[in-house]
């Protein structure tokens, strides 16, 4: 696991979190464009991420389930066509 930066942070009355600047602009965070992902777990109250930091992580760790050269994707397709042949 990378190294994890810890920031201390105030909850406003409204109950929104401000994210300092230095963070947005190293997560490339644009107000208004940005979809932020919050996970909340037991072990670990809560996880921010972008969706493409989410995405990459689920990524990663389906890596170590496939096979080198394989596209799960391109084999998806072909058992779509097959099925669609066999409705038809």
């Amino acid at each position: 696991m990378a190294d994890m930066e810890r920031l201390s942070v105030r909850i406003e009355k409204s109950g929104r979190i401000l994210i300092p600047v230095a963070v947005r602009r190293r997560l490339g965070l644009i107000e208004g464009e940005s979809d932020i992902l919050l996970e909340i777990g037991d072990t670990q109250p809560i996880v921010m991420s972008t969706r493409a930091q989410a995405l990459r992580r689920a990524q990663l760790r389906l890596a170590n389930y496939v096979l080198p050269g394989r596209l799960l994707s391109e084999e998806l397709i072909a058992e779509r066509r097959q099925e669609a042949l066999r409705d038809t």
